[in-house]
């Protein structure tokens, strides 16, 4: 038998949490006609995000390209919040998507088809009711209480690319959550954690909801994206507060999602006030 050398072992240090079998996912994902081109595994690295859009600029990764990290050090949430979780603990995946058919002003839509996407990939694998938080925050029920589980990034990758950077909670015990409002799939009773068959669940529920949505050139009414996000999206119906640049605060009820992809926020003097997620800091219950 050959041994195993020393980057092996640790991957096998925690059998509660084994490593993502790469050659498997690439059979299950690539294919001829399909959206990914090739799904990479690394051990550890910064940022998947950080890496996929420096590829996507030097031009040498296609639309398609998957990078997954076991483990991130550097992970970054909107507005460059950072956050840490053990290594094989969750799912930190990135993808390049250019829709080149699709004007560039929805191209807002795409952190929201990726909610949608994720959502709906991980309630059909992992048995787990999920809600969408506007404008990027995955949201299970753990003891009857809805904690964030995930998060999604989108960066703009030169002038005709998108990289869409998840992250998802797997395996977190309560005494390894990074706040008290964090949660998991495992402590909302997922009924598998098995981190293989929810990432492919996950990136074919990607593949079709961008198929659908660049097949209508965006439109989000038309591909059913918004009607979707909006069944989805606990943020709506509920009183909120969107913090917002110069100590400017909105209180209101969030009575819907544009087809811009912004939340509309109905006002006690009656107005009803659109904001989207790049002007917002933080959305909170009021």
């Amino acid at each position: 038998m050959t041994p195993r050398d020393a980057s092996d072992d640790s991957r096998w240090s925690d059998l509660e949490r084994p490593p993502l079998n790469a050659p498997a996912l690439r059979r299950a994902l690539v294919r001829d006609g399909g959206l990914y081109r090739e799904v990479e595994v690394v051990q550890r690295t910064g940022s998947t995000n950080t890496d996929l859009v420096a590829l996507a600029v030097k031009g040498v990764a296609e639309e398609g390209a998957v990078l997954v990290a076991e483990e991130q050090t550097s992970a970054r949430g909107r507005l460059d919040r950072q956050w840490t979780a053990p290594a094989r603990s969750g799912l930190f995946f990135s993808v390049l998507l250019k829709p080149a058919q699709v004007p560039v002003e929805r191209w807002g839509w795409l952190p929201l088809l990726t909610g949608v996407a994720v959502a709906t990939g991980l309630s059909r694998a992992a048995g787990v009711d999920t809600a969408l938080k506007w404008p990027n925050d995955l949201l299970v029920t753990v003891g009857g209480e809805e904690r964030k589980a995930g998060g999604i990034l989108a960066e703009r990758a030169g002038d005709d690319g998108v990289v869409m950077g998840v992250g998802i909670n797997v395996t977190l015990k309560e005494e390894e959550l990074p706040v008290p409002r964090a949660g998991s799939l495992a402590l909302a009773g997922a009924v598998s954690t098995d981190r293989d068959p929810l990432l492919r669940a996950v990136l074919r529920s990607l593949e079709d909801w961008y198929g659908r949505w660049r097949a209508a050139a965006g439109d989000p009414a038309a591909s059913g994206l918004q009607e979707t996000y909006a069944a989805g999206c606990a943020t709506l119906g509920r009183v909120v507060r969107a913090e917002l640049p110069g100590d400017r605060s909105i209180v209101g009820e969030a009575v819907a999602v544009d087809g811009d992809g912004r939340l509309v926020i109905a006002t006690a003097e009656g107005v009803q006030e659109p904001v989207g997620a790049g002007d917002i800091v933080h959305l909170r219950p009021a």
